[in-house]
């Protein structure tokens, strides 16, 4: 069989199951955040459209997320070794929590860059996988090299394949085949014709979306193409023909000359944004600058290297106009990164701004091996072994998380990103990008002068009508009732309601780090369950109604010691299995058997799903502290974030 046939093969049977397809990650912020809710296969419409005829050509062997009627379709265009495609990965799955696989379609377009050595093998072992088992291994798969960006070698390949339910012998059978690299070529290709040189990049019905923008970037164009949607539905096109119409109208309305103006226009936030300059950051350039440009960066990062120059030409070229301020943004998969802000930070403390930027220097000339420049770097800043050997062990790491929480808050994720006077500019820009929006701010900056605002305060008075970060995201979850087992006191301070899955592989990654929220914070935090078996987990209803009944015959206790044995045991729950576990840990055999039997408890789970679906939380594992919401297996940083501001505003 061909590999366009074994995808139609595995299309109909998805569709004769009805069976949800598990998505993709995003993890920017950490590798625990994955796919966890369904993502069904597309939906046969009465009449196949015909997409070879798109801007952007779309067929089986491309991985796809959604229905191929959804009026809106975002097709990806990435690389499994950039680590900005790796940060968009929690966007794309809040969009498909948010529009669900009715409105929005992913379709996957593979873009290994010539630097990324690893990516290519990355990608044609990705083609294999779709085409031996379809978009659901292909997803999978996806989510392994993604969690694993580090490690793309051709034995994990082997193993993911086999993990994404593909036959390993097949497999490499599969890899040799002249056609699996020619998919990734003709990717190449088609990508190129249309603008699409880097990573990550996005055509939403054709509408060009470049970086790893934040979720209401997409949002915006989204909304806009279900509306323009809608308008032609009402008109009489048909439904599946809707996103592959808007695609050719809106390439037609952005001509090729014109697409990459357009993805620049894209990128470009007008929006002054409160950026607080405080007390003790590090700072270069004269205290009454017109213009501050605060820069949020990474020592390992080769983008915040290459800029360096030019951010010096700026102080060079206005020498008493600009004042840079650093801000640590060590990103999590730079493992030199944070102990080399500690050590920058140590300098600061120690000698000021001067040490700093010393330091700093220092540590970006040496960034291919910065472990063994930390000794000398220290010393020639005035340090001695005990203040190095204490900085590299994260003596300031409050200091710079609290600087990378403050970038989370202003979505300032990627390395280095920029704000001019509150405006934002992300990326490694030329001097050129630089200079024009210095003069535009310049201008502003001296009419405040005019009007009599002395020149070391322009900035504070810029600051007073500038935009704070976005509230955190609420959602409307009912109160739990005396059926939810809980963990944690009933009068705490924040209620953490958990939407979870027995057998969904995220949902115990986060077990570790709840785990940590309840030892950090005690009786502040009351955890309650909620049960959100997903489709495409056979196992986990009846393995949720096991749980509820081990809570009626023992209690809380008995649930979560309970609950942690199905953790523990994710890939065994079976009927069988369910009974072995609660057999050990003294439940009621009899009464236990008779639960499963009547399903005594299958309307209380329903109950639980239901709620969830009224909330708009459609994956796994899902979380609303106190009501704000947090989707997916998020690393502890974040829940701490959620909780302060949680606690703030009670």
């Amino acid at each position: 069989m061909d590999n366009k046939g074994s995808v139609i093969v595995g299309y109909f049977i998805s569709a004769i199951a009805g069976m949800f397809l598990m998505y993709a990650i995003d993890r920017a912020q950490g590798p625990n955040i994955g796919p966890d809710k369904a993502g069904s296969e597309e939906k046969a419409s009465a009449a196949e459209v015909d997409e070879s005829s798109s801007p952007i050509p779309i067929s089986d062997s491309d991985p796809q997320w959604g229905n191929k009627d959804a009026p809106v379709t975002i097709v990806e265009i990435s690389d499994f070794q950039c680590p900005f495609c790796s940060r968009v990965g929690p966007t794309i799955k809040q969009i498909k929590d948010t529009y669900g696989p009715d409105k929005v379609r992913i379709v996957w377009k593979h873009n290994p860059l010539p630097f990324h050595k690893q990516a290519t093998p990355a990608h044609e072992a990705s083609v294999a996988v779709m085409a031996l088992g379809g978009s659901d291994a292909f997803w999978k798969f996806h989510d392994l090299a993604f969690a694993n960006q580090k490690d793309l070698t051709p034995a994990n390949f082997e193993k993911w394949a086999g993990e994404a339910g593909v036959d390993v012998a097949k497999f490499k059978a599969e890899l040799k085949k002249p056609e699996t690299a020619k998919k990734v070529k003709d990717d190449l290709e088609g990508n190129r014709k249309i603008g699409a040189t880097g990573t990550p990049a996005f055509r939403i019905n054709g509408v060009t979306l470049a970086g790893a923008q934040p979720f209401d970037r997409f949002k915006q164009v989204i909304d806009e193409q279900v509306k323009k949607a809608d308008a032609l539905i009402k008109k009489g096109t048909a439904k599946n023909q809707v996103s592959l119409q808007l695609t050719k109208e809106n390439f037609k309305a952005a001509p090729a000359a014109d697409k990459k103006d357009a993805a620049k226009a894209q990128q470009e936030d007008t929006t002054v944004w409160k950026v607080p300059v405080l007390k003790d950051d590090p700072v270069k350039g004269p205290s009454d600058a017109l213009i501050t440009i605060v820069e949020w960066s990474d020592y390992q990062c080769p983008f915040c290297s290459r800029v360096e120059p030019t951010i010096k030409k700026i102080l060079e070229t206005y020498p008493k106009d600009v004042r840079v301020v650093w801000k640590d943004n060590a990103l999590p998969f730079h493992k030199d990164a944070k102990p080399a802000a500690n050590l920058a930070r140590a300098a600061y403390v120690k000698g000021g701004d001067d040490a700093f930027w010393k330091a700093h220097e220092a540590l970006f000339a040496n960034q291919k091996a910065l472990t063994d420049n930390f000794s000398k770097i220290g010393k020639e800043v005035g340090l001695s072994d005990a203040e190095i050997k204490a900085a590299i062990e994260g003596k300031y790491n409050d200091v710079i998380e609290a600087s990378m929480e403050l970038a989370s808050d202003l979505n300032a994720r990627g390395t280095p990103h920029f704000f001019v006077n509150g405006r934002r500019l992300s990326g490694a820009q030329p001097f050129e990008k630089f200079d024009a929006l210095i003069k535009e701010q310049m201008k502003v900056a001296e009419a405040l002068v005019k009007k009599g605002v002395p020149r070391a305060k322009v900035y504070d008075e810029l600051m007073k009508t500038a935009k704070g970060p976005p509230e955190p995201e609420k959602r409307n979850v009912a109160a739990p009732t005396n059926a939810n087992p809980t963990k944690g006191p009933k009068n705490a301070k924040i209620v953490i309601q958990e939407f979870s899955d027995f057998q969904c592989p995220y949902c115990s990654r986060v077990n570790p780090t709840i785990d940590q929220v309840l030892k950090e914070y005690g009786d502040q935090v009351q955890v309650v369950w909620r049960n959100m078996p997903l489709p495409f987990h056979k196992d986990a209803p009846l393995a949720a109604e096991a749980a509820q009944e081990v809570f009626v015959q023992q209690g809380a206790d008995g649930f979560w010691k309970y609950h942690h044995t199905l953790f523990a045991n994710q890939k065994a729950l079976k009927r069988e299995d369910l009974e072995k576990y609660a057999q050990a840990q003294g439940v009621d055999m009899a009464r236990f058997k008779k639960a499963l039997d009547e399903h005594t408890h299958q309307k209380h789970v329903e109950a639980d799903v239901e709620v969830a679906k009224k909330a708009g939380v459609r994956g796994t594992p899902a979380f609303t502290i106190n009501g704000y919401f947090l989707s997916g297996a998020q690393p502890y940083p974040q829940f701490e974030k959620m909780i302060k501001h949680a606690l703030k505003a009670k």
